[in-house]
């Protein structure tokens, strides 16, 4: 048994958009996302998730339901174990409460485990188990870096300030093979040891020893966006290789998806309108101290979609700084194959190259915050650097150099998915190739657009009865039950199901006045779990994802409420008429004199 308090808490930091991405690639669609339905095969996309319900409905195959509900029918999980799942993600601990139990019998042990315990070897630990163990060794590390000489001297001869370290949690791991033994000591050493594997600090050999990781290396948390420490990435304090050593893949660690300091650097970057990205933890730092903070890291990996999917989710500005050498340049150029198709109409990607020799660090150490922020000023939009690059490697002096510049930008301009980056993109090919926009279309098989399409809003379809739209308008906005006339809600065995639905969710509105905003829907839903409304339920709010901003909601109510007392007024004419007219009463008589009035 779980608490609806504490499903109510769960919800509340989770966000479905983060859930589902671990699993499905998300793209911006207007105020909600989509993609194509991970429960079906499909090949336009019909999956919407909406941040602001917290739901996600998918109007191919009919799948719907909240965070919970997409782990359970992702990863073929019963509720408890969703739960336990998205807490362990976000590091709540599931407060299990034991049934009760007949004289005799035996708890259930599902209920009365706590969850994460350390068990023999061979034991899987679970995400909040694995998210404890992060937490620790971060302890470790820092009081570490108190007793380092070495260390402490090294960051001060990178420029780094005490405040500046402890604002990073940055720390130190000692030279040595099994240190991080000390702060695990409490629990059986095959437990710990296992558990310190599963979570990537210690390092098992073949003949089943275990050593740590990290040793003799600078050591920076990585904090997803809850706010958790999910890895590590530690820098040799000498010469050593390799130079930088990240935390391996673990339940709670991706670095394809995990970018340093985006959990620290959101507000910067909201307030600033743009985000750098870097290469280094260092330059991260570095850039921070300078007060340049709106900067994160790659987890020494290339930039991937989800990196950018995740950076275009926080401003419209990614800024790509990358060193001048060859290895720069081609880090540059794959971000800018990454970004191709997550880019819209409205976003902007650039790229930034330092002066030769220089990185971020050492720039901004010897520079000075304002000499790179006029750098900032000087950077290469996509478009130019795309094609740059791409007429640096042919001879457009020649015809067959056009010919390869164009077969070259072929595939690049196929991945572009916003209308009107992809017009000007053309429009420029034709002036760098000679070629006409007519004589592109044949080569690069692209329809040619003369002006962007404006595309007719459909009609939305009305629902079928006026309670299934009420029921959509007070699930979409539950303050509208100030307005709602409770008289008309009388039995009707056409609408027996659809009645029923709509008066538990009053009840359920009634009983709990305060709840609204992100929150209100996946709460919703979590209550009626186990409801036989549930469906009518979910259906309704499926039905509302394309709300946002384009649904007058004074006049779905009123229409409602409209269609509700115009079919009772038909229902009482009906049964007026069946009655003869001798058999009326004057009051009956002048009531359908009245109702047959236009």
């Amino acid at each position: 048994m779980i608490s609806q308090s504490f499903i109510q808490e769960l919800l509340d930091r989770t966000d479905i958009v983060d859930v589902i991405e671990r699993d499905v690639p998300l793209r911006r669609a207007g105020a909600n996302y989509s993609a194509c339905c991970p429960f079906h095969s499909e090949k336009t996309p019909s999956f919407t998730v909406s941040p602001t319900k917290q739901f996600y409905h998918c109007f191919g195959c009919g799948a719907h339901g909240n965070a919970i509900g997409f782990v359970m029918e992702y990863g073929g999980m019963h509720f408890v174990e969703a739960v336990n799942e998205l807490a362990a993600r976000v590091g709540l601990q599931v407060p299990v409460q034991q049934a009760e139990t007949r004289p005799g019998s035996q708890p259930d042990s599902a209920q009365t485990k706590p969850q994460g315990t350390e068990g023999a070897d061979g034991t899987e630990y679970s995400p909040g188990a694995l998210l404890e163990a992060m937490k620790v060794a971060a302890r470790f590390y820092r009081e570490q870096l108190k007793l380092s000489k070495n260390a402490i001297d090294y960051l001060k001869q990178r420029g780094l300030t005490g405040a500046t370290a402890a604002r990073f949690g940055i720390g130190y791991a000692p030279a040595g093979w099994q240190n991080l033994h000390a702060p695990f000591s409490r629990q059986p050493e095959n437990a710990g040891k296992r558990l310190l594997v599963q979570a990537g600090l210690m390092v098992e050999s073949d003949g089943g020893k275990c050593y740590d990781r990290f040793r003799d290396r600078i050591m920076f948390p990585i904090v997803n966006l809850k706010g958790m420490i999910v890895g590590f990435g530690g820098r040799v304090l000498e010469k050593g290789e390799p130079k930088y050593l990240n935390s391996p893949e673990t339940p709670l660690f991706q670095k394809g998806r995990e970018l340093y300091n985006l959990f620290g650097a959101r507000r910067a970057i909201r307030e600033a309108g743009k985000v750098i990205v870097v290469e280094g933890y260092m330059d991260v730092v570095a850039l921070s101290q300078h007060g340049i903070e709106y900067a994160v890291a790659t987890l020494g990996t290339a930039t991937t979609p989800y990196h950018i999917q995740k950076l275009l989710r926080q401003t419209d500005n990614i800024v790509f700084c990358f060193d001048a050498d060859s290895a720069g340049k081609k880090a540059a150029w794959r971000a800018l194959e990454d970004s191709l198709a997550q880019l819209a109409d409205g976003k902007s990607i650039s790229f930034l190259f330092l002066p030769e020799g220089e990185d971020p660090d050492s720039y901004i150490r010897t520079h000075g915050r304002s000499a790179f922020e006029k750098l900032l000023e000087q950077t290469l939009p996509l478009s130019v650097f795309l094609f740059r690059e791409l007429s640096a490697r042919a001879d457009l002096k020649s015809s067959e150099g056009r010919a390869k510049l164009v077969q070259d930008a072929k595939p690049l301009l196929a991945r572009i998915a916003a209308p009107g980056l992809a017009l000007m993109l053309v429009k420029r090919l034709t002036e760098i190739s000679g070629l006409s926009e007519q004589e592109l279309e044949g080569i690069l098989k692209i329809r040619r657009v003369t002006a962007f399409p404006v595309r007719e809003k459909p009609s939305r379809p009305k629902p079928v009865s006026p309670y299934e739209w009420l029921l959509q308008v007070l699930l979409y906005n539950p303050a509208c039950i100030e307005k709602l006339d409770r008289d008309l809600l009388t039995y009707n065995q056409e609408y027996e199901k659809e009645i029923a639905a709509l008066a538990a969710l009053v009840e359920f509105i009634d009983a709990h006045p305060h709840i609204g905003g992100s929150t209100w829907i996946p709460l919703t839903i979590a209550h009626f779990r186990n409801s036989p409304h549930r469906p009518l339920l979910e259906q309704a709010v499926s039905k509302t994802l394309g709300w946002d901003g384009e649904i007058d909601l004074e006049a779905e109510f009123a229409g409602a409420m409209a269609r509700l007392h115009e079919m009772k007024r038909k229902q009482r004419m009906a049964v007026l008429h069946n009655k003869s007219l001798s058999a009326l009463t004057l009051e009956e008589r002048q009531e359908l004199q009245r109702m047959a009035m236009p």
